[in-house]
């Protein structure tokens, strides 16, 4: 037996007891046997190295740009090969297989490409130009999935896929993300049972303490990996155990469930990295890095997005920069995914003991004011409170008494939000809709009742282009700004994922972190002016790098600036982004 096997056999003996281990290890090696022979190209030894600052990461639904009479997968790839080929590495397509609601994470079936995307061809074809991120939808499934129309009709199969559980049990301790009940009944060949659905009546929780859920599933990213998969988001993973009289999120089983997924792939496909979902507060959060070897390659660094509003909306760094102090690595082999919006809403539990309850409802009142919702969640008293916040990003910047009118303006304050997820240490993802520039889909909401539609318009892609052609409009500027910060971002060693990071005190209203090659050869001073207000900063720059530095060019390409005695000392225009390189060489 190998260290990895050893390593697999420990994890099953954990989840489901020493009498066990040894039948369900042999089963689930005899699988990866079968799929490394199958697949002996995957099974060849990790790359050195995974990711590089040559990767950005395009987090995108399968239909998000249409064109008629052509399936929306074929449109998307050629679409992004003409716009993104040069700045993009991975396309994240959110789940494209056939699902009921929730759009796309109600997944019917995990192994189809749903026809109304294209086929499985088409993801292929995609792959060919860019590295693919997949969904993996494994807290859940559909209530028209196969594995549950067996467990309602009785189906010995299915019997223990899903958690069925007595209505009067007392399940106040559950942490809810939601406002709707754990429990959802269904009439079933054996007469009505209450069943585990975390997030709605549609998504019926999969029964983890039942070793063949895990065998099934682990087939289902064995099968994601053999389609071009090198990256696989495991959506909602905090949530996959269930024990009754806990909280039911983060506990030693889901961890254990997390290293067995990636002992799985280190054994049968180490080229394929797991990036952990877990919108829960940052200590536990980061917690799925585990050791930096055994768990996630990649973790949502949850806490960036509403640290960086908060930042915007008061002018002032000091909380965001004081928690970007705090991100340290576990290792060489994990980073952040960093991101600043999504497919979802713009999640307040991530901050929940970094910002004061005063703060976070001033964040929920702006969004109101700017067109925007917020979401509910069900505490163990009973109350509610607020879970996210459905807006726009471009828009939830805006301040609704002095709202910026100059598509420029707005596009010069969003970027210098985008700005500072991008100088941040690890590999970021964008959404399809703050790439271009899009707002508020209020129509959307109206049409599905739910709030999350905000911010997943699906757009035509004839009139896309015009915009994006067209200097008047602010989609024109906020592309072209953020392709350039890209492209200059990528060619610069001192953005590797594993590079160094400092943060450093430039006042009030400016965000400063010093980033450095890997091997401290390299480096750019990152700054970037979160307030509406003209600054006039004097940086010291002794204990840095920097500190014998006496010119600065600015590889985003506005011009040198001269530092004297160890200060740098220059003028800040209103939400100005400044990636200072020593030297006078700029990358305009």
């Amino acid at each position: 037996m190998t260290t990895l096997e050893r390593k697999l056999y420990e994890h099953i003996a954990f989840l489901y007891g020493e009498a066990r281990a040894d039948e369900i290890f042999r089963r689930l090696m005899a699988r990866l046997d079968r799929f490394r022979a199958a697949h002996p190209d995957l099974a060849e030894s990790s790359p050195e190295e995974r990711v590089s600052e040559r990767d950005a990461i395009l987090i995108t639904y399968g239909d998000m740009v249409q064109q008629p009479g052509e399936r929306p997968l074929q449109t998307l790839a050629d679409f992004l090969r003409r716009h993104l080929a040069d700045v993009i590495s991975t396309v994240h397509i959110l789940p494209f297989y056939p699902y009921s609601s929730d759009d796309g994470f109600a997944v019917i079936d995990y192994r189809q490409v749903n026809p109304d995307l294209g086929t499985w061809e088409d993801i292929a074809a995609l792959g060919r130009d860019f590295r693919l991120m997949f969904d993996a939808v494994i807290n859940h499934v559909s209530a028209q999935s196969v594995w549950f129309q067996g467990f309602l009709r009785g189906d010995p199969k299915f019997r223990d896929f899903f958690t069925v559980v007595d209505p009067d049990t007392d399940l106040a301790r559950v942490f809810r993300p939601r406002a709707t009940p754990v429990l959802t009944p269904f009439e079933t060949a054996e007469g009505v049972k209450y069943v585990w659905t975390t997030f709605s009546a549609d998504q019926i929780d999969l029964n983890f303490a039942n070793p063949e859920v895990l065998l099934e599933v682990l087939d289902i990213l064995l099968f994601y990996a053999a389609h071009g998969a090198e990256f696989i988001r495991l959506d909602a993973v905090t949530f996959v155990w269930k024990e009754i009289g806990t909280s039911c999120i983060n506990s030693p089983q889901t961890h254990r469930i997390v290293q067995t997924i990636r002992t799985v792939f280190d054994i049968a496909a180490p080229r394929v990295a797991i990036i952990t979902e877990t919108n829960v507060p940052h200590r536990e959060n980061i917690a799925y890095f585990g050791d930096g070897s055994n768990e996630a390659q990649m973790v949502y660094n949850f806490a960036l997005p509403l640290l960086t509003l908060h930042a915007f909306h008061s002018g002032d760094v000091r909380t965001l920069s004081g928690w970007a102090k705090t991100l340290e690595l576990p290792s060489d082999r994990a980073t952040f995914f960093n991101f600043l919006a999504g497919h979802d809403g713009i999640g307040m539990l991530p901050v929940k003991e970094i910002l004061s309850p005063q703060e976070l409802d001033a964040l929920a009142a702006r969004t109101r004011a700017l067109g925007g919702f917020v979401s509910y969640k069900s505490n163990e008293d009973g109350s509610q409170s607020p879970y996210e916040l459905n807006i726009n990003y471009l828009d939830a910047l805006d301040d609704p008494d002095h709202p910026l009118g100059d598509p420029r303006q707005v596009a010069r304050r969003f970027l210098a939000s985008q700005a500072i997820m991008l100088a941040l240490r690890g590999v970021p993802g964008i959404y399809f809709h703050s790439l271009f520039g899009s707002r508020n889909w209020r129509e959307g909401v109206r049409q599905t009742g739910r709030y999350r539609t905000i911010n997943r318009e699906k757009l035509q892609r004839e009139p896309l282009e015009r915009e994006l052609a067209d200097p008047e409009s602010l989609r024109y500027h906020v592309f072209r700004g953020y392709h350039h910060m890209l492209r200059v971002r990528r060619e610069n060693p001192a953005f590797h994922p594993w590079g160094g990071q400092r943060i450093l005190d430039a006042g009030k209203s400016v965000f400063a972190l010093l980033r450095s090659a890997r091997g401290g050869v390299q480096h750019v001073l990152c700054l970037q002016n979160v307030s509406g207000e003209t600054v006039d900063l004097r940086l010291p720059l002794e204990d840095t790098p920097l500190a014998a530095t006496a010119g600065f060019s600015d590889i985003l390409g506005s011009g040198t600036y001269a530092a004297r005695e160890g200060i740098l000392t220059l003028k800040m225009h209103p939400y100005q982004v400044l990636w200072l390189s020593p030297g006078n060489d700029s990358q305009a």
